[in-house]
């Protein structure tokens, strides 16, 4: 399968977490150059950085806060000269608000950081793949906006705006050449989901039986996902979203 992504260049946000660090490792192995984002973990971030190197690939680190939508051109800016014009967006970044905030606060907060915000880069890097003639976004998301659980109100319903935003920009964008999908991972299993104290190993299982394949989703799963819709190999899927839950959304 040609993917057609030598020689692009891909922007993953939030690179230095599992998800965004198996993304812009797959798709550097495709041949793309790519620019990680960090918010808080500059050492994550330099270890896709030079994973991606050694391996004779080109990379770069970039310093990305999605609530300060002042610095955000500037940050297309840094990348466009260190690598080229971006081709390729995936938009995974995510901040969790406080549970110990107020629920209106936290959803003012996480709609400013986890809808404006990359909707904000988004747009910003949308001239260049313009003049292109040819560009791909693609959003990572979260089963919970459609099956809704009890407790984060402000996560879920920032992504559920920022999945309204990508398909908007699906229907206007494809004219230029620009394909704008969503995927939706499931519960992935993550460091952090095995050593959070109310999650961890008991946590997976449990919903590792509940779901048709057996297991939970995977970064690797994600990743593979997010590079086919980048790809030239994606042709025609737009304003489509993908569930990476292995058909756990059938039997709840």
């Amino acid at each position: 399968m040609e993917t057609g992504l030598s020689n692009k260049v891909a922007l993953v946000t939030g690179a230095s977490g599992a998800i965004g660090r198996a993304a812009a490792l797959h798709l550097a192995a495709e041949g793309a150059s790519v620019a990680v984002s960090w918010h808080t973990n500059r050492d994550g971030a330099m270890d896709v950085v030079d994973a991606v190197t050694e391996a004779g690939g080109r990379a770069c680190a970039v310093h990305l806060d999605q609530g300060d939508l002042v610095t955000v051109q500037g940050v297309i800016d840094q990348i466009t000269e260190r690598l080229g014009p971006i081709s390729v967006l995936i938009a995974n970044a995510v901040q969790w608000p406080s549970f110990e905030a107020d629920e209106i606060d936290g959803l003012t907060t996480s709609l400013a950081v986890n809808t404006v915000g990359p909707a904000a880069l988004i747009d910003a890097a949308l001239p260049a793949m313009r003049a292109a003639g040819w560009g791909r976004v693609v959003v990572v998301s979260t089963d919970i906006v459609e099956q809704p659980m009890a407790g984060p109100l402000a996560y879920a319903t920032a992504k559920g705006a920022i999945e309204t935003a990508a398909r908007v920009l699906a229907v206007r964008e494809a004219r230029h050449g620009i394909l704008t999908n969503i995927v939706r991972p499931g519960f992935t299993l993550t460091d952090k989901v095995l050593n959070a104290p109310f999650l961890g190993p008991k946590a997976v299982a449990a919903e590792s039986e509940k779901t048709p394949t057996g297991r939970i989703c995977t970064p690797e799963d994600i990743a593979t996902a997010i590079t086919y819709l980048a790809s030239a190999a994606n042709g025609h899927i737009n304003g489509q979203t993908l569930s990476l839950a292995g058909g756990r959304e059938l039997v709840r």
